[in-house]
């Protein structure tokens, strides 16, 4: 490396605030990159005319200064920050592309790609340094850009930054909810075509229906421990937004890309605090979608719907309602739709007949048609496995063979009957409902399993990590749509609260929605176990936010004479006619 005929002069020593070496396509770039954060509280609260001169110098073409604190100088600083990545990158004689965004608590982002990791780590702390050089110790730029050029004489480039490049079919799922339940029914459509699926996600990784990793493998390297298994033959990957903001993702492209809805959740983590922030993150799936291939959009959610400008794929779209103008907008345009007509699923293309793939209530996993967001991840997954090459026949087999039972889809809507009545005894529902989109779908189904005279009951819950507004707003949809509400508490999720704090916020939306007895236990087990006590009416239904003890709350129906409900017993529940 030479810096060019800059002066030799010391460098300054300032340390980023954070140094993130992106592996695959992320936020910023659809190659691997790195992110950069700096620490901008003097340039946020610098003189304007201050401002003015470090932009002469390092970005001449810059059309702001913005007042101190502003988020017009916010922007102005990142904006500074990337052109710096620029000029420091003009001296080693390479060009450099660059972004700059506003950061969280009085940082800057500048993030930059590159083909070699000990050079992209070198480079980002140069850069850091000088950035810090002019902002906080008042360097002239020119010295602070000199310094950084002469810190990167010399140093080796590193091994290249290589993304994998699968050379089977993949199929990449994101969203806020319903991606595992749609990871694993394409899964099943997958082994019912007679290939071996192997799939990554929140649950762990499963090669041809068996486990072979637990825990959460949504990442990057959930998705290389599944290509790497030589039997398998297509590829089905959960993507979710922390693999893609602290690592990229770990693919350079997918065949097939779904996306199911966006909504909020964890919100103020990572630097996502708003839904369109996080919708931008889960964007990056698509964008990586071969021109060659299919993106399955929501039709019914703004948010992915807008997605589709910003893939190179054709789209795919999905939507319940036949009547959702965006369908014939994306036929007009080479897409394809899929939705229901007269009770069916079917597929939708410019200028041909609807293909009848097969009557909702053929599906179990729609519950007999109860749960409106299983039919949405079955469209959204018929739409994938017709789009990676699946045969119609395969397709309706493999959906009338999927449950929406714990051995196929565990801890998702899992129903059981708390006695020997179809018709009279307490049906349970549990489902790990961690938002408010999640819990309003746990409800809509309890709300279908609750028969006349019979009441709804929830025990709400859920882990420490989620904003405030959100536990408060998720008391308030639990006391608006049930009958009553329970509190169970969760001891191994407290992550970082006090005990009992979380209680205050769901008692807080209860509320707000007008209910003020919120009976509290110290869990799940022990809250079903006084409800099952107390005799509800016939017909009601208890919904379930469980976290913590899923199998043993199963053991505990087991022991009272309950059992999993049957397909046919939960159209029998659903339809009133039992």
């Amino acid at each position: 490396m030479t810096a060019g005929r800059e002066e030799s002069v010391e460098p300054v020593q300032v340390q980023p605030v954070e140094l993130r070496v992106l592996t695959g396509p992320n936020l910023y770039f659809l190659r691997p990159a790195v992110k950069l954060t700096l620490d901008a509280t003097a340039a946020l609260a610098a003189d304007a005319g201050v401002m003015l001169g470090w932009q002469q110098v390092i970005a001449p073409t810059s059309s702001t200064v913005g007042m101190p604190g502003s988020d017009a100088r916010a922007q102005a600083v990142a904006d500074l920050a990337a052109a710096l990545v620029r000029r420091v990158a003009s001296g080693i004689r390479r060009r450099v592309p660059a972004v700059g965004r506003p950061g969280a608590d009085g940082t800057v982002i500048a993030a930059f790609p590159f083909k070699h990791r000990d050079l992209a780590e070198a480079f980002g702390e140069a850069v850091a340094a000088a950035f810090g050089a002019v902002t906080e110790q008042g360097v002239p730029p020119r010295t602070a850009i000199a310094a950084a050029r002469q810190r990167l004489r010399d140093i080796p480039v590193g091994p290249i930054l290589r993304p994998l490049r699968p050379t089977i079919p993949v199929i990449a799922v994101t969203g806020t909810n319903g991606k595992t339940t749609t990871t694993r029914l394409i899964s099943h459509l997958v082994r019912t075509w007679g290939r071996v699926p192997g799939w990554s996600s929140t649950d762990g990784i499963v090669i041809d229906g068996e486990i072979v990793e637990t825990g959460d493998w949504s990442g990057p390297g959930g998705a290389a421990r599944v290509l790497e298994d030589p039997r398998v033959q297509v590829a089905v990957t959960e993507t979710a937004r922390g693999g893609i903001l602290l690592r990229g993702i770990g693919l350079a492209a997918n065949d097939v890309s779904v996306v199911t809805n966006i909504s909020p959740d964890h919100l103020g983590t990572l630097g996502v605090h708003t839904v369109e922030q996080l919708a931008e993150v889960k964007s990056v799936v698509p964008r990586i979608t071969k021109p060659t291939g299919w993106a399955v959009l929501n039709g019914d959610d703004d948010l992915v719907y807008a997605m589709r400008t910003v893939t190179r794929a054709r789209v795919w779209l999905y939507s319940a309602d036949p009547e959702n103008p965006r369908l014939a907008a994306v036929l007009d345009v080479g897409g394809r739709g899929m939705t229901v007509l007269d009770g069916e699923i079917v597929v939708l293309e410019r200028g041909l007949d609807p293909v009848r793939v097969i009557d909702v209530t053929l599906v179990p996993l729609t519950l007999g048609g109860a749960s409106r967001v299983n039919l949405s991840n079955v469209l959204a997954a018929t739409a994938a496995a017709l789009g990676i090459g699946c045969d119609l026949a395969t397709v309706r087999a493999g959906l009338s063979s999927f449950a929406g039972d714990a051995a196929h889809n565990a801890g998702r809507l899992n129903t059981y009957l708390a006695g020997p009545s179809v018709a009279e005894s307490t049906v349970v529902i549990l489902d790990l409902a961690h938002n408010e989109a999640s819990l309003e779908s746990l409800l809509e189904v309890g709300t279908a399993f609750r028969r006349p005279g019979g009441e709804l009951v929830t025990i709400v819950g859920t882990a420490g990590d989620r904003p405030d507004e959100a536990i408060h707003a998720m008391g308030s949809i639990a006391a608006r749509h049930a009958d009553r509400v329970v509190i169970a508490d969760k001891e191994k999720y407290l992550r970082g609260r006090e005990p009992g704090e979380m209680a205050e916020l769901w008692r807080s939306g209860a509320t707000e929605a007008g209910v003020v007895e919120v009976p509290e236990f110290p869990d799940e087990l022990s809250a079903l176990r006084a409800l099952l006590d107390a005799d509800l009416p016939p017909g009601s239904a208890i919904a379930v936010c469980t976290l913590e003890q899923r199998l043993e709350t199963i053991d505990e129906l087991t022991a009272r004479g309950g059992h999993e409900l049957t397909p046919a017993e939960i159209v029998e529940r659903v339809s009133g006619q039992a």
